[in-house]
């Protein structure tokens, strides 16, 4: 079977289209869950009860109708997308590299910079407006103890992000990406030195090892699960519950730099391969031992899905520029979407389920339109703050005392310059920067050159101490 060849934008384009629709679907199970009260999660119940579940009007709620609930239950599997990110991380991390050597110093202030600073700009301008809001509606906001530790962030790192989860819940991601981030110069030096399939299979084994253990030692559930269990999902926060996931996106990431691989497959490929994966990995969440593979089978069957999916809409031109243009959004959309969800079900839609459903449109892309707007404000923030930072680095530095020359150059002088005779000043300004110093216009016949006054010497020192040397040299 050949591989499907097809030009780079397009690929490219296809993955951004991934990556916004993972963020809306986040958005839809969000909202879902809260104007619900979290009517429905996965439960390790089986198959059948979790579709009955699925399908029965909630208890003293209000019916929408079957056809409603229906077309409703895409959204509350919307959680399956988190490990989508992480796969595209992965790739995406790989794609950075360029096909060049990896300087971890550069790489790891650049990648991690990509993160904290839309995170950033997104918390140091909510929180204003989050307090504005629960001051004139008497409702939520995070304590200044949690407020703090969101703005500074990660100046009070943990793993799981417990302190993020005040500000919005979804935030727990950001810890585990940024961990997978600094992990990943040792993975890449694992991946050169192991090869592709070794570092594969190593770190499979190690995530399924890893999760059976959380499961049915540390007493933990998966991130989706509303359940009593005795550690609660913390298990599941770290980066070794993701760890293949991640893996495998970077070895397909340098597959795909070679030209070859599952991003070359042709749809009916991707979907024999995709469509079994994901129904499998669907049926595993439903059972206790099917949580152990579970992160695993998802994001392979549903990337695959969505590739087929997205390389067909990316196909005209006109969509690709779209496609591309709303994922540079994605990240900063993810970190939005739970204010946008949180306070317009709370506050304005509350138990109507009409307006909930007048009003789901207007979130998405009233959240779109919020991201694109802290995407502008981040480059005048970045420059904003780090000017702050010069201005203030400036001001206590102490400036170093100089001794004042006991020559200054004047206008016709003959002076020395790079050791060389035959220099004459013809111009002498006064120039203030942090001091006070002299800039001279010098010549030697042929040319002329702006140079700093302690670039010279006068001429008659330097003859002077000629007629020494040679004195001293003849005794």
């Amino acid at each position: 079977m050949t591989n499907l060849k097809m030009p780079r934008s397009q690929r490219l384009a296809w993955l951004e289209g991934i990556r916004i629709f993972a963020a809306v679907l986040l958005l839809l199970y969000h909202s879902q869950l809260l104007f619900t009260g979290y009517a429905y999660t996965p439960q390790p119940t089986g198959l059948a009860d979790n579709l009955r579940q699925l399908v029965t009007p909630v208890e003293g709620a209000i019916d929408p109708g079957l056809l409603l609930r229906l077309l409703g239950i895409p959204a509350w599997f919307g959680f399956q997308f988190v490990d989508v990110f992480v796969l595209i991380s992965g790739f995406s991390l790989v794609l950075s590299l360029k096909g060049q050597p990896l300087e971890v110093g550069k790489f790891l202030k650049r990648r991690v910079l990509r993160i904290l600073w839309p995170f950033w700009t997104v918390a140091w301008l909510s929180y204003p407006i989050l307090w504005a809001i629960g001051v004139a509606t008497q409702s939520y906001i995070p304590s200044l103890w949690h407020t703090f530790a969101g703005a500074t962030f990660p100046l009070l790192f943990d793993y799981g992000g417990e302190l993020l989860l005040a500000t919005s819940g979804p935030w727990w991601f950001v810890p585990l990406i940024l961990s997978f981030t600094l992990l990943f110069p040792f993975l890449w030096h694992l991946l050169q030195r192991w090869g592709a399939a070794n570092l594969l299979l190593m770190s499979t084994l190690l995530t399924v090892a890893y999760r059976a253990i959380a499961i049915y030692k540390f007493g933990g559930h998966p991130t989706y699960v509303i359940l009593d269990t005795p550690t609660d999902w913390h298990p599941f926060l770290i980066f070794l519950s993701k760890l293949s996931t991640f893996v495998l996106g970077m070895v397909v990431a340098q597959l795909y730099m070679q030209g070859k691989g599952p991003l070359f497959w042709r749809s009916h490929r991707a979907l024999l391969l995709g469509v079994p994966v994901y129904v499998l990995g669907f049926v595993c969440q439903f059972y206790t031992a099917g949580w152990v593979l579970v992160d695993l089978l998802l994001p392979i069957g549903l990337t695959l899905c969505c590739m087929v999916l997205f390389r067909a809409i990316a196909q005209p031109q006109p969509m690709q520029r779209v496609l591309l243009w709303l994922g540079a959004h994605s990240y900063t959309y993810f970190l939005i979407h739970n204010f946008v969800v949180d306070r317009t079900i709370r506050l304005v839609v509350q138990d109507d389920l009409s307006l909930y459903y007048w009003l789901l449109p207007l979130m998405v892309f009233g959240t779109l339109l919020l991201a694109v707007l802290a995407d502008y404000a981040s480059p005048l923030l970045q420059r904003l703050v780090i000017g702050v930072l010069r201005d203030l680095d400036y001001v206590l530095t102490p400036t170093k005392v100089l001794h004042r020359r006991s020559w200054s150059p004047c206008v016709g002088d003959t002076v020395i310059y790079q050791s060389k005779v035959g220099w004459t000043v013809l111009k002498v300004e006064k120039l203030l920067d942090e001091r006070e110093f002299f800039l001279c216009q010098i010549s030697d016949g042929q040319r002329s050159l702006w140079v700093n006054e302690n670039d010279l010497e006068p001429a008659v020192k330097w003859s002077s101490l000629g007629e020494v040397n040679r004195n001293s040299a003849f005794f």
